[in-house]
């Protein structure tokens, strides 16, 4: 990893200083994210923002990643530090040892909390909050690689091997499902923050 200026260079992109302070918690999943995000190997994928089919052996790989995060001051406690309904949030993508953090614009997300009938709901995202949605397009070669899914500031990891074709534009999806509350009924909700990622290559789970 580069420091250049007030930024530091990870896997070939730039990234404030801020974001990477967020990688240095304690916690072993920390630990972990943040050793994936000084890897500076590179050449392993590259970020394509069109729809230009990729060159001979590569496949265009979609990366989607979603979390919904309750607003500032939900929580008293919270540190001020938190970015936590903050406007970005960042996701931290390491595939084969080259590694990017992608910072997400977030957006606020309302839903009902009581179903037609005055039952409360039971959909995870039932509430007001801010709604953060990763989605990338990144060019590899057909093969089998390893992704690795960091989330620093939810000291939380998943890593997948996937196996890409050439031919095929495979997408590669981390659906969040969330911790649990007990009172007044159990449901998983955002409130209490992220328990893990489900994943999912062209919608079959893996």
């Amino acid at each position: 990893m580069k420091k250049i200026g007030n930024v530091q260079k990870v896997g070939g992109y730039f990234v404030p200083l801020l974001i990477l302070a967020v990688l240095t918690g304690c916690g072993t999943a920390a630990k972990e994210i943040q050793v994936r995000s000084q890897i500076d190997k590179t050449g392993v994928f590259t970020e394509v923002n069109d729809a230009t089919p990729p060159a001979q052996g590569f496949v265009t790989l979609t990366i989607k990643a979603s979390i919904k995060s309750h607003l500032v001051g939900y929580y008293a406690l919270e540190s001020r530090e938190s970015v936590h309904g903050k406007p970005s949030y960042p996701f931290l993508v390491n595939i084969d040892g080259q590694s990017v953090i992608w910072t997400v614009e977030g957006y606020k997300d309302s839903l009902p909390l009581y179903d037609k009938g005055g039952k409360t709901s039971h959909d995870p995202d039932a509430g007001e909050g801010i709604k953060y949605v990763l989605e990338k397009k990144v060019w590899l070669r057909a093969g089998v690689h390893k992704v690795f899914l960091g989330l620093s500031t939810d000291d939380y990891f998943k890593e997948v091997d996937i196996t890409l074709k050439e031919g095929e534009s495979p997408m590669l999806e981390f659906k969040p499902i969330y911790k649990y509350k007990t009172y007044p009924v159990r449901i998983s909700t955002y409130l209490k923050g992220i328990k893990e990622y489900e994943a999912y290559l062209n919608n079959t789970r893996i």
